[in-house]
């Protein structure tokens, strides 16, 4: 069976945007306060946790590996949105507002990732997960 990556990646965003806009509802856009900084200090922290979750094998917490990258694309997500905002713009969203700034950040992710596609040929589909957790790590150390 063919795959095709533009429907399978959005069935996860949708995923990973339901959660996002219910917790937005529920918390407001509190995330609005947090630098880049810490931004991705919570990726690092979500990415070290997937890495010992696949070492241990074990989840004393109760969230598996997919909740973990739920919450790295959607703290990815916060990060760009962050460094497009600038900082006169309120902490408090409207969830509308939300919405649209998520839908644009997600296509413009899409667009670069079917630009990679093209050159690298979607080799990432024969790597393990733990290479790509080892890669999100990685680049976060790159960056701090």
């Amino acid at each position: 069976m063919a795959n095709n990556t533009s429907e399978e990646f959005d069935v996860v965003i949708k995923i990973c945007k339901d959660l996002f806009i219910r917790k937005t509802k529920d918390y407001g856009t509190a995330w609005r306060i947090l630098r880049l900084s810490s931004i991705t200090d919570q990726i690092f922290i979500k990415a070290q946790r997937v890495r010992t979750l696949e070492e241990k094998k074990v989840s004393k917490v109760g969230e598996d590996i997919a909740s973990e990258y739920i919450g790295i694309i959607n703290y990815c997500i916060i990060a760009m949105i962050q460094m497009d905002m600038d900082e006169s713009v309120s902490v408090d969203l409207p969830v509308e507002e939300v919405e649209v700034l998520y839908d644009a950040t997600v296509r413009e992710t899409k667009e670069l990732m079917f630009a990679k596609n093209h050159d690298y040929g979607e080799a990432w589909r024969d790597m393990r997960i733990s290479s790509l957790t080892d890669l999100i790590l990685m680049k976060l150390l790159r960056v701090k």
